[in-house]
C-alpha cells in the first residue's frame, strides 16, 4: 500500500521546489484516471473528495475506494477531505480511512477559525494524519468574492491551529475556466515571509499554468487544487463517446472511454508541478 498523509508529500515538495497535483474528485472513473495519470509520471497524487462529490457518495464509501486504488498504486496516495464544514463530517472521514482532513473555517471570525481549526488539527495529528485549514474566504466564479488573506493573520492562523498546510486566498477563485485569473504573487510572498507552512491554492484550474509553473518551483505553494479543469475534460470526452455512438446505453461501456483523455489531461497537470522546470 502507498496510502501518505498530505505532510508526507508536501514536506517533501516544500524542500525540493516542487508541488503536488489535488485533483477532485467525482467518481470512480475519474479517480482511476488519476491514479494512473501520477504512476505514469512517477508522482505523488492528492485524491479529494469535495462537497458534491460527498452528495453523490458517502464518505465510508469514498474511503474504501481511495484506499482501494492506493493499494495497488506504485506511488503515494493522499486520500483527503476537500472543504470539510464542521468537525462531525471530519470526524466521519478520520473513521471512513481519510489520512488528510480539510477544515474550512474561512467564512468564520478569525478567532473562530483557529480555535475550530485548531480542534480538527489536534483530532488528525492524534492518530497521525494531517490537517489542512483556509484563511482569507476563496470564492467562486460568478458568485462570492474572494478575500484576500492578511499576512499577519496567515501568521497567527499557522501558528495557533498547527496545521500542516494553510489554503489562502490571492486572486485565486473557485470554477474559474482554464487560465482565467492569476494570483496576486506579491501577496504570497508577503505570507512567506511570515511562515514557513506548506501554501496551498484552491481553485487551481484558474491559474496559467506558466504561472502555476513558476510559483511550483520558486515558492511555498505545494499543492494546487484542480477540478474545473479535469471536469471539462472529461465532459468533452463524455460527449465524444455519446455521440460517437448514441444509440449505446450501458454506462459502463460509455464512461471507460472517459478514462484515457481524463488521464491524459491529469498527466498535464501533474507534469506541471511535479517537474515545473520542464525537466
Amino acid at each position: 500500500m502507498t496510502i501518505a498523509t498530505l505532510s508526507q508529500v508536501l514536506q517533501p515538495a516544500l524542500t525540493g521546489r516542487y508541488a503536488i497535483a489535488g485533483l477532485v474528485t467525482l467518481g470512480w472513473e475519474d479517480m482511476r484516471a488519476y491514479v494512473a495519470a501520477a504512476e505514469a509520471e512517477g508522482a505523488p497524487v492528492i485524491l479529494q473528495a469535495g462537497p458534491n462529490c460527498r452528495k453523490h457518495t458517502p464518505l465510508p464509501v469514498l474511503g474504501k475506494m481511495f484506499r482501494h486504488l492506493a493499494e495497488g498504486a506504485s506511488v503515494p496516495v493522499v486520500a483527503h477531505l476537500d472543504h470539510g464544514y464542521t468537525a462531525e463530517e471530519c470526524r466521519e472521514a478520520l473513521d471512513s480511512g481519510f489520512t488528510s482532513l480539510m477544515f474550512d473555517g474561512s467564512r468564520k471570525p478569525l478567532a473562530q477559525n483557529i480555535d475550530e481549526t485548531a480542534a480538527i488539527a489536534e483530532m488528525a495529528h492524534a492518530v497521525g494524519i494531517s490537517c489542512e485549514g483556509e484563511i482569507g474566504f476563496v470564492g467562486y466564479s460568478g458568485g462570492e468574492a474572494s478575500a484576500g488573506t492578511d499576512p499577519d493573520e496567515a501568521a497567527r492562523f499557522a501558528r495557533e491551529t498547527r496545521v500542516d498546510a494553510m489554503a489562502i486566498s490571492a486572486g485565486n477563485v473557485h470554477l474559474q475556466q482554464e487560465g482565467e485569473g492569476s494570483l496576486d504573487e506579491a501577496r504570497i510572498r508577503a505570507i512567506e515571509a511570515v511562515t514557513d507552512v506548506p501554501l496551498v491554492i484552491h481553485g487551481g484550474s484558474g491559474v496559467p499554468e506558466v504561472q502555476r509553473r513558476r510559483l511550483a518551483a520558486g515558492s511555498s505553494i505545494c499543492k494546487f487544487n484542480i477540478g474545473t479543469e479535469l471536469r471539462m475534460a472529461f465532459g468533452a470526452a463524455l460527449r465524444e463517446a455519446v455521440a460517437r455512438d448514441p444509440g449505446r446505453f450501458d454506462r459502463v461501456a460509455i464512461l471507460s472511454e472517459t478514462e484515457e483523455p481524463v488521464s491524459r489531461a491529469a498527466r498535464r497537470v501533474i507534469r506541471s508541478l511535479w517537474k515545473p522546470d520542464g525537466e
